[in-house]
């Protein structure tokens, strides 16, 4: 019925790009975070100015992660390191910390202006998971996931939720680690190899598949379906809908 092998007991599910369509808010976010950044990067050391790119440079260095792992990450693969700094850098200093809060500030305006949507097929489908007993997590590495449930109205659906402010909290490492999806099944009170992962980010299904969870779900968004095979999906699917038609 829900297109899960027997034994799974529990339903974890990432957030943007699985459960709601933000993920391509978040990647319009740090695109205009990163290219003020770079630009004033590449006038300064006479460098050629490359922006950055909302598909390739999103999915491969931060969807998926924490923040601040996703900001560092991204410049790592431009060879530009900066400090650290502290976690309440204003958004003007050029530290990593700062980077982070002024890709937020800029994530909440579009999501206050633009809203939350939820797509259908995955609403169907957590309807279906709730119907059939399944016990459900959202795992997301957004410090803002309990505003972006609120607002999408699906807050009720889920058990246990581990976020990023949960992550800070427990000093769980971020996607692709599997420390967030692991405490998740804990609160379930299920083991990994009795709950499935549902992922659209790389870094997530890796830390599904790092995790021994017993069924991993890619869920293809952006085509990058061989992508997510190789990082270790067990089933790619452009929709959660479609798990529900499958025999």
């Amino acid at each position: 019925m829900l297109g899960l092998p027997e034994g799974i007991g529990a339903c974890l599910f990432d957030l943007d790009g699985v459960l709601t369509e933000t993920a391509t808010v978040h990647a319009a976010a740090w695109k205009d975070t990163f290219d003020a950044f770079l630009a004033v990067w590449a006038k300064r050391t006479g460098t050629p100015f490359a922006p950055f790119d909302p598909v390739r440079d999103y999915d491969l260095y931060v969807d998926g992660r924490a923040r601040a792992d996703g900001t560092r990450t991204f410049l790592q693969s431009r060879g530009i390191t900066l400090p650290e700094g502290e976690p309440d850098d204003p958004p003007e200093v050029e530290t990593i910390h700062a980077l982070s809060n002024r890709k937020n500030a800029i994530l909440l305006e579009r999501l206050r202006t633009g809203g939350v949507k939820v797509y259908p097929g995955s609403l169907r489908y957590l309807r279906a998971v709730r119907e059939a007993g399944l016990r459900r997590a959202v795992v997301s590495a957004s410090a803002n996931t309990h505003e972006v449930l609120k607002a999408a109205g699906i807050a009720d659906e889920f058990d246990v939720c581990i976020d990023g402010v949960v992550a800070e909290q427990e000093r769980l490492k971020g996607k692709p680690a599997p420390d967030t999806y692991l405490a998740a099944a804990r609160r379930l009170n299920v083991a990994p190899s009795e709950a499935a992962v549902f992922e659209d980010a790389l870094a997530g299904v890796e830390a599904g598949r790092g995790g021994n969870f017993g069924f991993v779900v890619g869920v293809d968004r952006v085509g990058q379906r061989e992508a997510l095979l190789e990082r270790g999906a067990d089933i790619v699917v452009g929709d959660l809908a479609e798990l529900l038609d499958r025999v």
